[in-house]
């Protein structure tokens, strides 16, 4: 480690102008998103600083800012930790404390794009149809006060606000993980705005840019203890670290209505679509992951490194990749997707990534649609069987009934935790036939395909029956 490194990490808050504003400032964005935008700057120059927004909650302000928003970004490899001081913040917002100012930073004119990680749930949605979900209390807010607390609600009204002072809209970056982001992120966005004022709606559809992008790195949670060898490693103490594995990447479409960095210059791939890049990722490494996350944790394991460590599980995920997901797919151009299954198996085996099955599993009734339950819709419309993939969806139901097979509690997190646990029932059929009233969750051609609810009905018996473990050995 270079000599000096972390005599950089507490220090003034730049006065560079701030081109990003970034909603959603968790570990992922730091870990990823940031380390581009900061290697592009210096590469290919401009004011690219980041303004970032908290919209929950002020800890990761209040960690940040005795560090003058500087943190350490911390590779996690099979050699060890390689630390990195990264000083692209200029400033990080609360939401509810001041929407106001969020909105003014997100107006301004220095502001060319605003990209957003806020998860799934972020954009108050249905999954299964991408729609604008009127009835979020969240949009209900926002539709009746003039000062916005949901994502959606920023981007209409700080677009609205752009407009009125004569300025060109911001392009919308969505790093989340959904399939054909920009453009979904872009119905919200247009539905909410016709509600507020059609003539906005139009403005948006005409000038603004939404491009889908695939992101992909590894974040797993920071712990007290990563703080701790931190710390030993480097003689400082950083409070707002992030661990992040090696491997990157970025995908983007290169459609945007304003000025970007240099992005294709420090490694991202600029494309005109990128809808197999993120078919390949969600379904191949998001679907995967859920899937181990939900019967890996059933079967007492802690972290996915735990998971494919036991053969039973390792075999379970390869013929998942191999007979159930491949088959589903277009590759991207010059990709070949068994050598992309056996990186991801070398990167889910890095015993120095400790990335729990338990925050993968979180919210899982916004994850499933794109990452499980559309590629089980196209291969039983093709008439390909994927018993795996019915099983992990059996193992969602189970873990989201908040016990476990020992009949110990889970903490789940997600939206619809209460109405997940309340369709549990000791009847497989009877469970499986409540979560397919799910229309949020589960499309009509599922629900209404009586065989479907057979044989989730089949996968979910032989889970109870035999145990997670036992289940997935096949």
């Amino acid at each position: 480690m270079e000599a000096g490194l972390h005599d950089r990490l507490y220090r003034t808050p730049s006065e560079a102008p701030a081109g990003i504003v970034h909603l959603g400032l968790g570990a992922f964005f730091r870990a990823h998103g940031a380390l581009y935008v900061a290697e592009a700057a210096a590469e290919g120059g401009g004011d690219w600083g980041i303004i970032g927004v908290s919209l929950k909650s002020p800890g990761t302000r209040d960690r940040l800012l005795p560090q003058g928003w500087a943190y350490t970004a911390v590779e996690l490899g099979p050699d060890g930790m390689t630390p990195q001081v990264v000083t692209a913040l200029t400033d990080v917002l609360v939401a509810p404390e001041d929407p106001q100012a969020v909105l003014d930073a997100m107006a301004a004119e220095t502001t060319r794009i605003v990209s957003l990680t806020v998860t799934e749930k972020g954009y108050c949605h249905e999954p299964s149809t991408g729609r604008l979900n009127t009835a979020h209390p969240d949009i209900a807010h926002d539709l009746a006060h003039p000062l916005p607390s949901s994502a959606p609600g920023f981007l209409v009204r700080a677009l609205a606000a752009r407009r009125d002072a004569g300025l060109g809209p911001f392009t919308v970056l969505c790093c989340d993980n959904l399939p054909e982001n920009g453009h979904v992120v872009r119905g919200v966005v247009l539905e909410l705005a016709r509600l507020v004022e059609p003539a906005l709606a139009d403005w948006i559809a005409q000038h603004g840019a939404f491009p889908s992008t695939m992101v992909d790195r590894i974040v797993p949670a920071t712990t007290p203890e990563d703080l701790d060898r931190l710390e030993a490693e480097t003689g400082q103490r950083d409070e707002a670290p992030v661990m992040h594995e090696p491997f990157r990447q970025w995908v983007i479409e290169d459609r945007f209505c304003t000025p970007r960095p240099a992005f294709e210059a420090v490694g991202a791939q600029l494309v005109a679509d990128v809808t197999p890049f993120e078919h390949m990722k969600l379904r191949m490494l998001n679907g995967t992951h859920s899937s181990l996350a939900y019967l890996g944790y059933l079967a007492g394991h802690q972290t996915i490194s735990d998971t494919v460590a036991d053969p039973v599980f390792a075999g379970f995920v390869s013929r998942l990749w191999r007979d159930e997901i491949i088959p589903a797919l277009t590759p991207p151009p010059e990709v070949d997707l068994a050598a992309y299954a056996a990186a991801l198996a070398r990167r889910y085996a890095n015993p120095a990534i400790r990335h729990r099955t338990w925050q993968i599993a979180m919210d899982g009734s916004q994850k499933l649609p794109q990452r499980i339950l559309s590629t089980i819709a196209e291969s039983r419309a093709a008439g390909r069987a994927v018993p795996g993939l019915m099983l992990a969806v059996a193992g969602w139901m189970r873990y989201a009934s908040g016990r476990d097979e020992a009949g110990q509690p889970i903490e789940v997190k997600d939206p619809l935790a209460q109405r997940l646990a309340a369709l549990w029932q000791d009847d497989p059929a009877a469970t499986v036939a409540g979560f397919l009233t799910l229309q949020e969750v589960f499309p009509r051609q599922l629900r209404e395909d009586a065989d479907f609810a057979g044989d989730l009905t089949g996968a979910l018996r032989t889970l109870v029956d035999r145990g997670a473990r036992e289940a997935v050995r096949g």
